[in-house]
């Protein structure tokens, strides 16, 4: 499987996302500078890092959407590529119009970063197929910005079209409907607030985001 992670000014999950990609695939991912605007051909699933791209100036993502690399994203997204977008990069992804709604300050106005019990909502995704038979994960939470708001329309939509990926158990910031990752309609792009690549087992502890980048593995 081929992989690559963009990389925007104030990225600073990137290297979490490279070893954890790195030891699902078994190869090194492309490390994409935002102003090249070149994704690798052939590639088969871009992920789009945490962090602070642009210091999370005007909203969180904004700027980082209007980056050079962005229409290559979409023409990633529209050839039937896979993206997976955390924390920051879900609210990239948001901000580019890839997935519906939008990441807005938590309720209680405090930066949140703790263990984050999720409710695995469907295990009938490509970015879930491994959680099969799984109710509950554990996966790390460390976000400012991370309620997650659309209009009901949306959420219904959401709701009927099983694109609700994870709700999280006990809501930290506020989400609609505990709702903590989101995907298209295509079923290929996965946005979340919760940090996979920081669930892969040493140092950080816990194995439970395992799961997801083996699903992608799978799928691809």
């Amino acid at each position: 499987m081929k992989t690559a992670v963009i990389v925007f000014p104030g990225s600073n999950c990137d290297r979490d996302a490279e070893v954890a990609l790195r030891q699902a695939s078994g190869s090194d991912p492309a490390m994409v500078w935002h102003k090249d605007g070149t994704i690798p051909d052939g590639t088969d699933l871009v992920m789009v890092p945490g962090g602070f791209s642009y210091g999370d100036y005007l909203r969180c993502g904004a700027m980082a959407a209007n980056s050079p690399v962005i229409s290559q994203l979409h023409a990633h997204a529209e050839r039937g590529g896979y993206i997976l977008g955390v924390c920051n990069g879900f609210q990239i992804l948001c901000e580019t119009g890839l997935l519906p709604g939008a990441l807005m300050r938590n309720t209680s106005l405090d930066f949140v970063c703790k263990p984050q019990t999720l409710k695995i909502e469907s295990a009938n995704t490509a970015f879930t197929s491994a959680y099969d038979g799984v109710a509950e994960i554990s996966i790390p939470i460390a976000h400012h910005d991370g309620n997650y708001v659309a209009d009901d329309a949306t959420l219904d939509k959401l709701e009927n079209e099983g694109r609700v990926a994870f709700r999280y158990v006990g809501n930290p910031n506020g989400s609609a409907r505990d709702i903590a990752g989101v995907i298209s309609e295509n079923g290929r792009v996965l946005g979340m607030m919760p940090h996979p690549e920081r669930a892969i087992g040493g140092h950080e502890g816990g194995t439970d985001g395992i799961a997801l980048f083996e699903s992608l593995m799978t799928a691809a």
